[in-house]
């Protein structure tokens, strides 16, 4: 028999080593070696051919010559959950889902196995936590009740396949990868050459056999996707489901896609009875408002294809330190000093002195260029202390000389914002051109920081 060898392999990156270290020299973090036993090697170094391995019809094509057949989605009577997915279920396809503890992942899949078994799709839910009777409790708190909804609580690869080839199902949910191993690996459940294998052979058999995969997998401390970077590379999209135990409300990410759209987002409810859809978000970011303070402005913003309005609050105080504190919540900590900057510059106020923190209203996170005018309101509106139309709405990217830019689907972020009842909307001079503007709003040009701060704080008898 073959010596056995062993190596020590990173459980964050996948770094392998013929020694175990401290510290990984990969990924620099510290004790995540662990020793895994490297799988003997074929010695018998026959070549395989296209004949020898039953796949004679199988040889390298033109891509003209491929016959090109595009596949229904399946759709998952969940809008928001199509959204993310861009448009429905691909057959075929292997997602990934991550997401914190307890936030509710077993519970968006196990209802998405619900709506599909109602549609007479053959679905298997694969628990390697829970056993069946625990899944079953919670199926009956969902009020999940199909006969085409076939649960099987297994770790080992080979019986999953199995399960999998009798039933023929038209989705397999896999909760959760870190806890499948193959029983040829010797290494423990979890680990990287486990993860790897395991997902190795549910991508083989979502491709072969058009079954939609989804695993679930475990997050590390810094919210990343525990084991290897190449398990995201392997699969065909990335799902995040965000939000925070103590709040109702989640957010449904695609960081990738290979079948749509990563900057969609789903907006979800955590209630009694399971996850519920957010039709309106802006309604439901917007609901605890308060009227007629300083530091205040609501943004039109886009995520995706979806206008979503939200609102940016700042606080701006005198510093007791020699080094002004700079906090963000939601927005970026650079683009906050950068627009102070340019408010100091253009418009002659000292905030050099100043602490500032900025919050984003309900936890969401906004990353285009689009909000910053209104960050520049909210931070002018809290320095002066003078309060802002609580029936205003603004959007606009900022230059370093104090101009206005233009910036993108200005259209259907007015008509989101006439639609939740705002009377006027500040935007770019530039994006006037080319459309019709809703009638029950007033749409109001600007050009420069100077011009928009005019306009928002209006009713100011200070001169800028």
């Amino acid at each position: 028999m073959p010596k056995q060898k062993s190596k020590f392999v990173c459980q964050d990156c996948g770094y392998e080593s013929q020694k175990w270290m401290g510290r990984c020299p990969g990924c620099g973090e510290w004790n995540t070696l662990v020793e895994e036993i490297e799988a003997p090697a074929d010695s018998s170094g026959a070549k395989r051919s296209f004949q020898q391995s039953g796949e004679a019809s199988k040889k390298p094509e033109p891509i003209t010559k491929v016959a090109g057949e595009k596949e229904p989605r399946i759709d998952t009577s969940l809008p928001e959950l199509n959204r993310v997915l861009g448009g429905g279920i691909v057959p075929g396809s292997l997602v990934l889902v991550g997401g914190d503890p307890g936030i509710g992942k077993s519970t968006l899949l196990l209802q998405l196995t619900s709506v599909l078994a109602e549609q007479n799709h053959s679905v298997l839910y694969i628990s390697g936590e829970e056993s069946v009777k625990q899944t079953k409790l919670r199926a009956d708190r969902l009020g999940v009740h199909a006969d085409t909804l076939f649960v099987f609580a297994e770790t080992d690869m080979d019986l999953i396949d199995q399960a999998i080839h009798q039933i023929q199902p038209t989705m397999v949910v896999i909760d959760s990868i870190q806890t499948v191993h193959q029983s040829s690996i010797s290494s423990a459940p979890g680990s990287v050459s486990q993860v790897r294998e395991t997902t190795s052979a549910f991508m083989k058999i979502a491709k072969s056999r058009g079954i939609a995969v989804f695993i679930v997998g475990h997050v590390t401390k810094q919210g990343a996707i525990a084991g290897p970077k190449m398990l995201e590379h392997m699969v065909d999209s990335v799902l995040y489901f965000e939000g925070e135990q103590h709040h109702t409300y989640r957010i449904l990410r695609a960081v990738k896609n290979r079948f749509g759209s990563t900057n969609e987002i789903g907006i979800f409810e955590m209630k009694e009875m399971g996850l519920k859809e957010v039709k309106n978000p802006s309604e439901i970011f917007l609901e605890e408002r308060t009227q007629g303070s300083a530091g205040s402005i609501v943004v039109a913003s886009l995520e995706g294809t979806r206008p979503v309005l939200v609102e940016i609050q700042a606080l701006i105080a005198p510093s007791s330190f020699s080094n002004p504190k700079r906090t963000a919540t939601g927005v970026d900590h650079n683009r906050i000093a950068l627009l102070m900057a340019v408010l100091e510059k253009r418009l002659g106020m000292l905030l050099q002195n100043q602490d500032a923190y900025m919050n984003v209203a309900g936890g969401v996170k906004l990353d285009e260029p689009a909000i910053d005018l209104g960050l520049a309101v909210c931070i002018a509106s809290s320095f002066r202390n003078h309060a802002t139309n609580p029936a205003d709405v603004v959007v606009g990217e900022v230059g370093l000389t104090g101009e206005i830019r233009r910036v993108a689907r200005v259209e259907d972020r007015i008509y989101e914002a006439a639609k939740l009842g705002f009377e006027r909307a500040v935007v770019p001079q530039k994006n006037l051109e080319g459309w019709t503007y809703p009638e029950n709003i007033e749409v109001v040009g600007v050009s420069t920081l100077e011009e928009a701060l005019e306009v928002c704080l209006e009713h100011s008898t200070l001169q800028w």
